[in-house]
């Protein structure tokens, strides 16, 4: 851990909408020099930060940031959103990866009477995925999060295009987000994985590469893009949306409960 580091998080005053990041610029003068010089490790464990937690989906490449993050900081919190239409393989996967790392499991669930009121039957994904997702996943996250400072996200450069340029810190509304493997290779996934002998999601043997809820994920074809098989009844659709921030793009509404 770096040292000297006690200041508690600055975040109504570091991050004026369109003012200058104090607290990003700090994080990365000390931790991110450049490319060949970046601490993730001392990165993660600054005080700066504040409070913590990995947000998880147990899904194709989740052991790996699991595993990184809680030798650095154990005990994590790790945030799962159990929208209710997860395969039962990433439930049990889940489970396992309990067992086996030093993180602490915080199950979050879609508000039950939002849920019901705009998917009674459990079909909204076929008619509007996007309000699906933020009912079973946005709004939870947001709830969730309000304890925390910062949050750390799995996300990698090389998973989409949507995500070349993916930076290792960035903003959420007032937090402070983390992408600790932004530059790793596919390949260092793989390599990390099996040098730790880290056990894999069930369903990759079965040709499934990015995993998301059972209704709207199908496994890939050989050489098409990873997360081509994720809300494949809707093409353009790329992102969940929990990784956009809660900057007043998705609004609760009063008559429906899903946007405004």
């Amino acid at each position: 851990m770096s040292s000297g580091h006690n200041q508690p998080p600055l975040w109504p005053e570091s991050w004026p909408p369109g003012g200058h990041d104090t607290a990003l610029t700090l994080l990365q003068m000390r931790h991110l020099a450049d490319l060949t010089r970046q601490d993730i490790p001392s990165l993660l464990q600054d005080p700066f930060l504040g409070t913590r937690a990995i947000v998880s989906s147990f899904g194709a490449e989740s052991v790996v940031l699991l595993h990184y993050v809680s030798r650095i900081l154990p005990g994590v919190d790790v945030i799962f959103l159990d929208t209710g239409m997860h395969f039962p393989e990433t439930l049990e996967y889940r489970a396992t990866l309990a067992e086996r790392l030093d993180i602490n499991i915080v199950d979050i669930h879609p508000e039950r009477a939002l849920r019901d009121e705009v998917d009674p039957k459990g079909t909204l994904h076929l008619r509007d995925p996007d309000a699906c997702c933020r009912v079973r996943k946005t709004f939870p996250l947001q709830d969730a999060l309000a304890g925390y400072d910062s949050w750390i996200s799995g996300r990698k450069r090389f998973q989409s295009d949507t995500r070349a340029a993916l930076p290792v810190l960035e903003r959420d509304g007032r937090r402070i987000k983390l992408n600790p493997l932004a530059h790793w290779s596919a390949e260092e996934i793989t390599a990390y994985q099996k040098r730790h002998d880290l056990p894999p999601h069930p369903l990759q043997s079965r040709g499934y590469r990015s995993i998301g809820c059972a209704c709207c994920t199908r496994p890939v074809a050989e050489g098409e893009d990873p997360r081509a098989g994720r809300w494949p009844q809707m093409p353009d659709k790329v992102e969940c949306g929990i990784h956009l921030g809660p900057d007043g793009r998705f609004h609760r509404s009063k008559s429906s409960g899903v946007t405004e």
